[in-house]
């Protein structure tokens, strides 16, 4: 028999009631409980929420921060020395009880050039911060480190932005005269006018609570950075006065409304910027808007695992049929659909192997098209409605939508694979649904919240076939971003392609055992040989 005419033949066994209802509640579970949660997914703001921070790129970003600003010109530069940065972090652990002084390790101060007041523009900025020394970042991905240690009025920092059309570079010094040249940026499209001065920005305080057998919980306080500066030249830009703005919302706390609102004082010659939030990549309200369309994914998981499991065990009965001897524990075997060209052998022999791999193939393509179809709904279907209901969903570029929704369809037929392998390989139908379910969706399930250590989900997803759930994967890690990067904060460890390697090899490792499981044992005798024996003894 051709291979395409054993596939075909395969196929219609498959497609049994059981099977097909298994495939289609694992499909409904995902869409319903997606769209249940999405669409009852609501906006908490009092009326409409402030626009999102967008970049130029389309992506998601932080933009807040305290700026004191005036315009700059195609040539031209800004030039301060800072003596002083300080900052406040409210009712930090252990006690929460006190509000105290300090600064976060990203609380930011310093010189930018920006173009113009909107959040989400071209910038390019010079700055110290709270335990990184010096930094030169641009449009919100990009971090160059300067010098390191901190800044006083002993031991104060100079520093210099330089524009020359589109060209933006940060220059350090400690004295005002030796400089040392931080980094150059290309802002390719700035205007002729840009907006140029100095900020202050300070991200959440991010403390981790322990919970359940050692997880942790995020806890983000509110905290504000201050700077002080000095001998403050601009060169290239319009005479004027300095304008004050917040970029963002920002003195809505009782900390701004009652002890220091941010904003920016000059007196003297000394300018003093109080601000708060940051400039970054990321914002952390965002970053989960895939994985809250996907509620559902680890128990239809749960579903095609056991059907799979079901499924090898029911081969390896229905290949003892024809080649060997059933034991108690497997199902009653259809009629013999053996062919000619099918030789009987009781350990397994390549026509067995062939039918073990088809039908591998046969899961794996079923159940990608329930996954392919269940995902492709409820992915842009619960993203329009929770931005319908004035939830942040930051934009899902085409191709990362395409590998999310491909990735997972792929993902969940490899591990239907696995688990049919192992019904293959254990024969008894709970011990492989069991080891099954161990091993491919527990280690997602549990992994998706705060019970165990970072660290044992993190090996968890790193050596378990759930680590091809890394496809799903839109958070990305970026070491200047305060942020929890672990799996119950919807991170993964491996970059996604990683994940699907390690399950591929999980999969064809499984299939290549069940393929070359013996069929019959060796003090069993062919079922058939011993009908025909019994046969023959009647009529003698």
């Amino acid at each position: 028999m051709s291979t395409t005419e054993l596939l075909r033949r395969e196929w219609t066994a498959f497609r049994r009631p059981g099977r097909l209802i298994a495939l289609a509640c694992a499909a409904v579970t995902v869409v319903a409980l997606g769209l249940l949660l999405a669409l009852n997914n609501r906006s908490s703001c009092p009326g409409a929420c402030p626009a999102v921070p967008v970049a130029a790129d389309g992506s998601v970003v932080s933009d807040t921060f305290w700026f004191l600003h005036r315009d700059l010109g195609r040539e031209g530069s800004i030039t301060v020395r800072m003596t002083s940065m300080t900052g406040t972090i409210t009712y930090p652990p252990p006690k929460h009880d006190r509000i105290v002084p300090g600064l976060v390790p990203w609380a930011k101060a310093g010189i930018i050039v920006k173009d113009g007041t909107r959040q989400g523009s071209r910038y390019a900025a010079l700055m110290m911060t709270g335990r990184h020394g010096v930094r030169f970042q641009h449009d919100y991905r990009n971090d160059v480190a300067g010098g390191p240690g901190g800044v006083s009025a002993r031991s104060p920092r100079w520093l210099r932005l330089t524009r020359s059309g589109d060209v933006i570079t940060g220059a350090e010094s400690t004295d005002g005269n030796r400089w040392h040249t931080v980094a150059t940026a290309t802002l390719d499209g700035l205007p002729d006018t840009v907006r140029v001065g100095l900020f202050a920005a300070s991200p959440g305080d991010l403390t981790l609570r322990e919970t359940g057998l050692g997880g942790a919980i995020e806890e983000v306080r509110f905290t504000q950075a201050v700077g002080v500066f000095d001998h403050v030249t601009v060169e290239g830009g319009a005479a004027g006065t300095w304008d004050s703005d917040a970029v963002g919302s920002m003195n809505h706390t009782d900390w701004e409304k009652h002890h220091n609102a941010s904003g920016a004082v000059l007196k003297d010659g000394v300018i003093r910027i109080s601000g708060t939030g940051d400039i970054g990549p990321v914002s952390e309200d965002v970053t989960r808007a895939v994985d809250n369309t996907l509620p559902g994914l680890p128990i239809a998981l749960i579903i095609l695992v056991v059907m799979a499991a079901r499924y090898g065990t029911r081969t390896t009965g229905e290949l003892r049929g024809r080649y060997g001897t059933r034991t108690a524990d497997e199902p009653t075997d259809p009629p013999d659909t053996r062919t000619a060209d099918e030789p009987t052998d009781r350990h397994g022999s390549a026509a067995s192997r062939r039918v073990i791999l088809i039908r591998a193939l046969v899961v794996a393509g079923a159940v990608f098209a329930t996954g392919l179809v269940a995902v492709g709904v409820v992915l842009p279907t619960g993203l329009a409605g929770m931005k319908g209901n004035g939830i942040v969903v930051p934009p899902l570029p085409v191709l990362t939508g395409v590998r999310v929704v491909a990735g997972l369809a792929a993902v969940l037929a490899l591990c239907a694979v696995v688990a049919y392998g192992l019904g293959v390989r254990l024969r008894r139908g709970w011990t492989a649904i069991v080891a099954g379910v161990s091993l491919i969706a527990l280690p997602y399930l549990i992994t998706a919240f705060p019970l165990l250590p970072d660290t044992v989900s993190d090996w968890l997803l790193r050596l378990t076939p759930a680590a091809g759930f890394a496809v799903q994967q839109t958070l990305v890690e970026y070491p200047q971003v305060t942020q929890h990067y672990a799996p119950s904060a919807g991170y993964f460890p491996l970059p996604w392609w990683a994940g699907l390697v390690l399950l591929c090899a999980y999969a064809l490792i499984v299939s290549l055992i069940a393929a070359r499981s013996p069929i019959g044992g060796d003090r069993e005798q062919p079922v058939r040989r011993g009908r025909r024996s019994r046969a023959g003894a009647s009529g003698g």
